[in-house]
């Protein structure tokens, strides 16, 4: 045993003389580093192993005279495997750790002379950092194994802010920006078939830790920091799906700056690599749209904004493909609505009569506004338009003014961006109308109904004085704002004619004050924008076809002098201090969602001059595996509450709309089954006194503890019990009468 043991401990300090010799020869530096900080390690020679099996075999001999022999040898063969085996291993995990001096060694050889053994080493340490952690992690494989949390801090921190740097100064690229045509130029080169393989691990583990983090601030700086690696992401196609989808998920669903963060990730990546990604980002970002706006609020709104607008300024990297794209979405709405009209049904008037529908039709309006004056995005406003008028006809009914009032706005921004007449007059003229906004309200004051984040009222609200207000304010702003735009056109008079004509007869048949004082006001100044207009179109002496009409009022239009615009800008402060008292709350995420446009250079310039302070960020004792179960089980828990949430949320909306074929009391043709429902919900809310009596005496126990009844909260099931037990009472009173009737007469 003791001659094997020898044999084997001399060839294998053979190989490592060789394998000594053979690093000496492949990388010098390394070789010269190690001889600098560890020369025992290089001082090695057969002698010395022989003295340590030496050693270690007297060792094991006085060990085994003093250890106690057990009856079971087979156990304590095993016994002694795994012990030897634990030592092993605690060898390995000793020799491979991580340090803050090595790192800091590292780092100093990469600032001052660009090693590239340090490099490699560098990315061995990022790697190991990346997948600690990791289940299928194989540790024998693993040229380094555990670290501290201060160590993966100071790994992670140099990585992320100086290997873009070091990687273009390896493949001999700018020290920023670049296009997809420069990275496939250098994949023919040998610095790239050198390199390749650092930028992958880089690009490939940084994926991976993204995956891994749970810290807002840590992803956001880490998605910063690889915006400027994004060109490199052409050489790798699989890579660049995956980094598309995590950046899509965090855009959706990341809260503070990260949706900021990961939308200029995705814009910088449709910039730089073109057609590459372009389709992938625009099916993505419009998917991720759609799942973010199923449900809105009032604290949603913003967000959903931002949201709109982030796709908005995406589209306008490449219009003609963006075109391709928003033909296709507008085509699939226009299905959906053309569905809705032929069958008739639920289900169909339910897929028009959602969120999701609606803020897709608030998004292409937004997009075709933005665009509307390219050639490439114009042709989209009249399908656009078609679509908003149809939707908005689809359910002529008072509960659905909200959504009625919403489709005449988004008209109203199409007309003025496009410079095209629609006729939103009639859509409004209509609301004015129907008799709920004509008699007097029968529901009370009521609660302040905030039109921008409902789609349908109930009965009960409709009969409210708040409500109405609402409404009638609403259209007279939407009204104004249409004519407003037309103010400026020689054919302002014959246009305004008959919508003056019909709020004169609204003011007749009205009942309430204070709308008759809304609408002289307004009748007033559509009045005094056609004498403005009429003056000025006496003096012309062309024809109505000649293309000098398109410059009347021109400076006029500009600076805003018909009386309309004046109204129409006294109007818009009214709206901006009602909306303001009914949001109560803002969303951090969306204040600045209106930047996003022209501005939005100047922004990023800024965003790329700051210096981000890192070690700020990766300063926690964060570490990934750690407690990685701990918060994967509290995420877990929080995402199966947020799905409850939404199946509650669905289930409610599908309550609400479960009967969208409304009506007015007009319309005879279409049954109003769902408002018995509501009636009875809002009646649940808000009891009456009568009810409070009743829902009182029924919780109240038929023993004589009057002050410890409380009435309970399913008080039908209650009701239905007790009554079969009231009339077997009543039917024995009336027997116990009738037989002393009975006694009397006898």
């Amino acid at each position: 045993m003791e001659n094997s043991m020898t044999s084997k401990s001399q060839s294998k300090a053979r190989e490592h003389m060789k394998e000594l010799e053979r690093l000496q020869e492949k990388d010098p530096e390394f070789y010269q580093f190690l001889k600098d900080h560890d020369k025992e390690l290089l001082e090695f020679n057969d002698e010395d192993i022989d003295e340590d099996d030496e050693i270690d075999m007297e060792d094991d001999d006085i060990d085994m005279e003093n250890a106690e022999i057990p009856e079971d040898d087979e156990a304590d063969a095993s016994d002694l495997e795994r012990v030897a085996n634990k030592a092993e291993n605690e060898d390995k995990s000793s020799k491979n750790v991580i340090t803050t001096e090595m790192v800091d060694s590292w780092c100093n050889s990469i600032r001052e002379n660009a090693k590239l053994g340090a490099i490699r080493s560098l990315m061995r340490a990022f790697r190991t950092a990346c997948h600690y952690g990791d289940d299928e992690q194989d540790e024998s494989s693993s040229k380094f194994n555990i670290m501290s949390s201060g160590v993966f801090n100071k790994i992670m921190l140099f990585v992320l802010s100086e290997m873009d740097g070091i990687l273009r100064s390896l493949l001999k690229l700018p020290t920023s920006g670049g296009k997809k045509e420069t990275i496939n130029n250098l994949m023919g080169t040998k610095q790239w078939k050198d390199h390749n393989h650092l930028v992958k691990s880089y690009l490939g583990n940084a994926l991976h830790i993204l995956n891994q983090m749970t810290d807002m601030e840590m992803i956001s700086f880490t998605l910063r920091r690889l915006r400027y690696s994004s060109i490199f992401l052409t050489a790798f196609p699989s890579l660049l799906r995956r980094y598309i989808k995590v950046a899509l998920h965090f855009w959706g669903t990341g809260g503070g700056a990260l949706p900021v963060v990961s939308f200029l990730f995705i814009r910088d990546l449709c910039i730089r690599l073109g057609s590459d990604c372009l389709d992938e980002c625009f099916k993505g970002i419009y998917r991720a749209y759609v799942l973010n706006c199923q449900f809105v609020n009032a604290v949603k709104l913003q967000h959903i904004q931002f949201l709109g607008n982030c796709v908005i300024e995406l589209l306008g990297v490449d219009l003609p493909i963006a075109y391709q794209h928003a033909f296709v979405f507008i085509r699939q709405l226009g299905m959906i609505l053309r569905e809705a009209l032929n069958m008739r049904t639920k289900e169909a008037f339910r897929k028009v009569y959602e969120w999701k529908f609606i803020n897709c039709l608030e998004l292409w309006t937004g997009a075709v506004c933005a665009y509307g004056s390219e050639a490439d995005f114009r042709p989209l406003a009249y399908p656009l338009t078609q679509i908003i008028s149809g939707v908005a006809r689809l359910v002529p009914t008072a509960r659905y003014f909200p959504l009625r009032l919403r489709c005449a706005r988004m008209l109203n921004r199409i007309a003025a961006s496009t410079g095209t007449f629609i006729p939103v007059s009639l859509l409004l003229l209509d609301m004015l109308e129907m008799k709920e906004l004509n008699k007097p309200p029968t529901g009370g004051a009521g609660k302040a109904v905030d039109l921008r984040s409902v789609l349908k009222v109930s009965k009960p609200t409709l009969k409210t004085r708040a409500f109405q207000e609402a409404c009638v304010f609403s259209v007279v702003e939407e009204l104004a704002e249409h004519l407003a735009q037309w103010s400026y056109s020689v054919a302002f008079l014959e246009l305004s004619f008959i919508p003056a004509v019909r709020l004169r007869s609204f003011c007749k048949a009205t009942k309430i004050e204070r709308f008759r004082r809304e609408m002289r006001q307004l009748i007033h100044n559509i009045q005094a924008s056609s004498e403005f207009t009429n003056e000025r179109r006496m003096r012309i002496s062309f024809l109505p076809n000649d293309p000098a009409a398109t410059t009347f009022l021109e400076d006029e239009k500009k600076s805003g002098a018909s009386p309309l615009s004046q109204y129409v800008a006294t109007l818009h402060q009214r709206a901006q201090q009602r909306n303001e008292s009914l949001m109560g709350s803002s969303v951090l995420v969306g204040s600045r969602s209106s930047i996003f446009g022209n501005k939005m250079s100047e922004h990023d310039e800024e965003d790329d001059t700051v210096n981000e302070d890192g070690a700020a960020v990766f300063n926690s004792s964060w570490f990934p595996g750690s407690d990685s179960k701990a918060k994967l089980s509290k995420e877990g828990k929080k995402k199966k509450k947020k799905k409850m949430q939404e199946k509650q949320e669905e289930a409610i909306t599908d309550d609400v709309v479960e009967d969208l074929i409304l009506s007015s009391d007009e319309d005879g043709s279409l049954n109003d089954t769902s408002s018995a429902v509501e009636e009875d919900e809002e009646a649940k809310s808000v009891p009456s006194k009568q009810q409070r009596k009743k829902q009182s005496t029924i919780g109240m126990p038929s023993s004589g503890n009057k002050d410890k009844a409380k009435p309970t909260l399913p008080m039908k099931k209650k009701s239905k019990k007790r009554k079969p037990s009231t009339e077997v009472s009543k039917k024995d009173i009336q027997i116990h009468k009738k037989s002393k009737k009975r006694k009397k007469t006898n």
